[in-house]
Protein backbone atom coordinates (compact mmCIF):
# COMPACT_ATOMS: atom_id res chain seq x y z
CA UNK A 1 0.00 0.00 0.00
CA UNK A 2 1.22 3.22 -1.13
CA UNK A 3 1.03 5.95 1.35
CA UNK A 4 1.14 9.61 -0.18
CA UNK A 5 2.04 13.05 1.53
CA UNK A 6 -0.52 15.64 1.10
CA UNK A 7 0.98 18.67 1.16
CA UNK A 8 0.19 22.25 0.95
CA UNK A 9 1.53 25.10 -0.62
CA UNK A 10 1.95 28.44 0.98
CA UNK A 11 0.89 29.87 -1.83
CA UNK A 12 -3.18 28.15 -1.23
CA UNK A 13 -2.92 28.88 2.47
CA UNK A 14 -3.84 32.37 1.72
CA UNK A 15 -4.86 35.27 3.64
CA UNK A 16 -5.95 33.30 6.42
CA UNK A 17 -2.59 32.16 7.30
CA UNK A 18 -0.28 35.60 6.70
CA UNK A 19 -3.24 36.83 9.17
CA UNK A 20 -3.19 34.53 11.93
CA UNK A 21 0.92 34.84 11.39
CA UNK A 22 0.69 38.39 12.36
CA UNK A 23 -1.61 37.49 15.13
CA UNK A 24 0.63 35.71 16.26
CA UNK A 25 3.56 37.87 16.31
CA UNK A 26 1.28 40.85 17.61
CA UNK A 27 0.69 38.17 20.61
CA UNK A 28 4.46 37.93 21.35
CA UNK A 29 5.20 41.67 20.90
CA UNK A 30 2.48 42.37 23.88
CA UNK A 31 3.28 39.56 26.24
CA UNK A 32 4.25 39.49 29.95
CA UNK A 33 6.73 42.35 30.91
CA UNK A 34 8.68 43.51 33.69
CA UNK A 35 9.59 47.21 33.88
CA UNK A 36 12.03 49.12 36.56
CA UNK A 37 10.78 52.33 35.32
CA UNK A 38 11.83 54.86 32.81
CA UNK A 39 14.97 55.82 34.78
CA UNK A 40 16.86 52.43 35.76
CA UNK A 41 19.36 53.15 38.41
CA UNK A 42 19.62 55.10 41.56
CA UNK A 43 22.41 56.63 43.71
CA UNK A 44 22.09 56.55 47.49
CA UNK A 45 23.71 57.23 50.40
CA UNK A 46 25.68 54.66 52.24
CA UNK A 47 22.87 53.82 55.46
CA UNK A 48 19.25 55.34 53.63
CA UNK A 49 16.43 52.81 52.85
CA UNK A 50 16.20 52.86 49.39
CA UNK A 51 13.21 51.41 46.95
CA UNK A 52 13.79 48.84 44.42
CA UNK A 53 10.87 49.87 41.80
CA UNK A 54 9.58 47.23 39.66
CA UNK A 55 6.03 46.48 38.09
CA UNK A 56 4.33 43.77 35.35
CA UNK A 57 2.13 44.00 32.64
CA UNK A 58 0.16 41.28 30.50
CA UNK A 59 -2.21 42.15 27.63
CA UNK A 60 -4.20 38.66 28.55
CA UNK A 61 -3.63 38.90 32.18
CA UNK A 62 -1.98 36.58 34.60
CA UNK A 63 -2.00 33.31 36.43
CA UNK A 64 0.34 32.13 38.88
CA UNK A 65 2.23 34.66 38.32
CA UNK A 66 6.05 34.00 39.39
CA UNK A 67 8.78 36.65 39.86
CA UNK A 68 12.00 37.00 42.33
CA UNK A 69 14.64 39.49 42.36
CA UNK A 70 17.86 38.40 42.54
CA UNK A 71 21.17 40.23 43.06
CA UNK A 72 24.51 40.14 41.09
CA UNK A 73 27.26 39.60 43.46
CA UNK A 74 30.18 39.62 41.25
CA UNK A 75 28.79 37.14 38.42
CA UNK A 76 26.86 34.75 41.37
CA UNK A 77 23.28 35.76 40.64
CA UNK A 78 21.60 35.74 44.50
CA UNK A 79 18.33 35.49 45.12
CA UNK A 80 16.80 38.27 47.21
CA UNK A 81 12.70 37.37 47.83
CA UNK A 82 10.07 35.11 45.22
CA UNK A 83 6.57 34.32 45.10
CA UNK A 84 3.63 33.16 43.45
CA UNK A 85 0.90 35.59 42.04
CA UNK A 86 -2.30 33.66 42.14
CA UNK A 87 -4.84 36.34 40.37
CA UNK A 88 -4.75 40.08 39.85
CA UNK A 89 -4.88 42.01 42.98
CA UNK A 90 -3.76 39.06 45.20
CA UNK A 91 -1.36 40.20 47.78
CA UNK A 92 1.67 36.83 47.45
CA UNK A 93 3.19 35.47 50.40
CA UNK A 94 6.78 36.76 49.39
CA UNK A 95 10.00 34.86 50.55
CA UNK A 96 12.50 36.67 51.66
CA UNK A 97 15.92 35.13 51.44
CA UNK A 98 18.03 38.16 52.33
CA UNK A 99 18.40 40.38 55.55
CA UNK A 100 17.09 44.09 55.64
CA UNK A 101 14.51 43.42 52.68
CA UNK A 102 10.92 44.19 52.98
CA UNK A 103 8.05 43.48 49.98
CA UNK A 104 6.20 46.54 49.62
CA UNK A 105 4.70 46.43 46.70
CA UNK A 106 1.61 44.24 47.64
CA UNK A 107 0.74 43.46 43.93
CA UNK A 108 -0.96 46.83 43.67
CA UNK A 109 -1.26 47.87 40.57
CA UNK A 110 0.73 45.28 39.33
CA UNK A 111 3.59 46.48 41.53
CA UNK A 112 6.26 44.53 43.53
CA UNK A 113 8.86 46.41 44.41
CA UNK A 114 11.16 45.85 47.29
CA UNK A 115 12.92 47.81 50.14
CA UNK A 116 16.41 47.50 50.88
CA UNK A 117 16.97 49.05 54.76
CA UNK A 118 20.32 50.43 55.80
CA UNK A 119 22.35 49.54 52.52
CA UNK A 120 25.82 49.06 52.70
CA UNK A 121 28.57 49.62 50.11
CA UNK A 122 28.45 45.68 49.56
CA UNK A 123 24.51 46.13 48.89
CA UNK A 124 25.43 48.13 45.57
CA UNK A 125 25.76 46.59 42.02
CA UNK A 126 22.60 45.44 40.22
CA UNK A 127 19.23 44.10 41.22
CA UNK A 128 17.38 41.65 38.59
CA UNK A 129 13.30 41.67 38.48
CA UNK A 130 11.86 38.81 37.26
CA UNK A 131 8.93 37.23 35.51
CA UNK A 132 7.22 34.13 34.39
CA UNK A 133 3.45 33.59 33.18
CA UNK A 134 2.01 30.63 32.98
CA UNK A 135 -0.91 31.81 31.01
CA UNK A 136 1.40 32.76 28.40
CA UNK A 137 2.72 29.07 28.24
CA UNK A 138 5.69 30.22 30.46
CA UNK A 139 6.80 33.57 28.86
CA UNK A 140 9.50 35.12 30.52
CA UNK A 141 10.74 38.51 31.26
CA UNK A 142 13.11 40.50 33.23
CA UNK A 143 14.57 44.11 34.23
CA UNK A 144 17.47 45.24 35.67
CA UNK A 145 17.52 48.31 38.46
CA UNK A 146 21.13 49.34 39.15
CA UNK A 147 21.95 50.61 42.71
CA UNK A 148 25.23 53.22 43.22
CA UNK A 149 25.92 53.34 46.88
CA UNK A 150 28.23 56.99 47.90
CA UNK A 151 29.12 57.82 50.95
CA UNK A 152 27.46 61.56 50.29
CA UNK A 153 25.39 62.65 46.97
CA UNK A 154 27.72 64.75 44.53
CA UNK A 155 27.14 68.33 44.91
CA UNK A 156 25.85 69.48 41.10
CA UNK A 157 27.58 72.57 39.61
CA UNK A 158 25.22 74.76 37.91
CA UNK A 159 26.94 77.29 37.34
CA UNK A 160 27.34 76.69 33.56
CA UNK A 161 23.48 76.08 33.61
CA UNK A 162 22.79 79.36 35.17
CA UNK A 163 25.46 81.04 32.83
CA UNK A 164 23.14 79.65 29.59
CA UNK A 165 20.19 80.41 30.72
CA UNK A 166 21.42 84.10 31.49
CA UNK A 167 22.90 84.57 28.12
CA UNK A 168 19.34 83.19 26.31
CA UNK A 169 17.21 85.09 28.95
CA UNK A 170 19.68 88.76 27.77
CA UNK A 171 19.41 87.83 24.44
CA UNK A 172 15.38 87.09 24.66
CA UNK A 173 14.84 89.98 26.04
CA UNK A 174 17.43 92.09 23.84
CA UNK A 175 15.26 90.94 20.92
CA UNK A 176 12.17 91.75 22.59
CA UNK A 177 13.06 95.78 23.65
CA UNK A 178 14.91 95.78 19.89
CA UNK A 179 10.93 94.63 18.35
CA UNK A 180 9.15 97.49 20.76
CA UNK A 181 11.40 99.91 19.60
CA UNK A 182 11.52 99.14 15.92
CA UNK A 183 7.52 99.16 16.20
CA UNK A 184 7.32 102.45 18.17
CA UNK A 185 9.21 104.31 15.59
CA UNK A 186 7.68 102.65 12.70
CA UNK A 187 4.40 104.22 14.47
CA UNK A 188 5.85 107.79 14.96
CA UNK A 189 7.20 107.50 11.33
CA UNK A 190 3.46 106.55 9.87
CA UNK A 191 2.07 109.57 11.89
CA UNK A 192 4.35 111.58 11.03
CA UNK A 193 3.60 110.71 7.21
CA UNK A 194 0.13 110.81 7.87
CA UNK A 195 0.32 114.39 9.24
CA UNK A 196 2.24 115.21 6.32
CA UNK A 197 -0.47 114.03 3.77
CA UNK A 198 -2.85 116.62 5.61
CA UNK A 199 -0.96 119.12 5.70
CA UNK A 200 -0.19 118.95 1.57
CA UNK A 201 -3.71 118.61 1.14
CA UNK A 202 -4.64 121.48 3.07
CA UNK A 203 -2.13 123.82 1.36
CA UNK A 204 -2.97 122.38 -1.79
CA UNK A 205 -7.11 123.11 -0.73
CA UNK A 206 -5.74 127.30 0.28
CA UNK A 207 -3.64 127.45 -3.28
CA UNK A 208 -6.67 126.43 -4.93
CA UNK A 209 -9.08 128.81 -2.97
CA UNK A 210 -6.98 131.85 -3.77
CA UNK A 211 -6.08 131.19 -7.44
CA UNK A 212 -10.11 130.70 -7.75
CA UNK A 213 -10.39 134.32 -5.41
CA UNK A 214 -7.80 136.02 -8.14
CA UNK A 215 -9.69 134.75 -11.29
CA UNK A 216 -12.88 136.15 -10.11
CA UNK A 217 -11.69 139.22 -9.23
CA UNK A 218 -10.15 139.58 -12.85
CA UNK A 219 -13.15 138.56 -14.27
CA UNK A 220 -15.20 141.12 -12.61
CA UNK A 221 -13.29 144.02 -13.71
CA UNK A 222 -15.91 146.69 -15.70
CA UNK A 223 -15.57 145.94 -19.72
CA UNK A 224 -14.17 149.75 -20.97
CA UNK A 225 -16.75 151.74 -23.34
CA UNK A 226 -15.63 152.69 -27.01
CA UNK A 227 -15.07 155.82 -27.89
Amino acid sequence: MDVRWMGVEPSKLGSPYAAFTLLLGVWSAQGLEMSVGKIPFLEAVNGSTVMLPCTYASCIGIKDLYFNWQYNDNGTMQKVCDAVIPTEDVVPIVNIFKERVEFIGKNHKNNISILLWNITFEDGGLYTCFGRNPKEKNKNHSAVFHLIVVDELRVVDNTLTILIASAVGGVIGFLMAFMLIKNFTLFVLAKLEEKNKECLVSSSGIDNTENGLSRSKADSKPTPKKK
